[in-house]
């Protein structure tokens, strides 16, 4: 299985984990909270087997940007969060940011 993947893997993972603990309400709730941990540990160990081979700063930049864009359309989706104009212009500028890491940037080649 690629690298990319499994880093793949790891930020869907996380999006969950990170959708259940808003269900959780702060731990109170038993299934969303089971969840929330099974959901971590699987990101974890998927990006732990990613940066097998990913340069860290490549493999972050990836996860916090897709994780970022992922979270934020399940916030509007399942919890019906709007999102102003600063709030797209941030989350463009994040994606650019990744973009221009992973393409111009010497310090995450592959």
């Amino acid at each position: 299985m690629s690298s990319w993947l499994y880093l793949l893997i790891a930020i869907v993972a996380e999006v969950i984990g990170t959708s259940a603990l808003k269900a959780s309400e702060g731990f109170s709730k038993l299934w969303p909270s089971l969840v929330v941990v099974g959901s971590y540990g699987v990101a974890f160990y998927f990006l732990s087997l990613a940066l097998q081979t990913i340069p860290v700063g490549a493999a972050y930049a990836l996860w916090s940007g897709l994780g970022v864009i992922l979270i934020t359309l399940v916030a509007w989706i399942v919890f019906g969060q709007r999102l102003d104009l600063p709030a797209l212009v941030g989350m463009a500028l994040i994606v650019a940011g990744v973009v221009v890491m992973n393409l111009f940037s010497k310090a995450v080649s592959h």
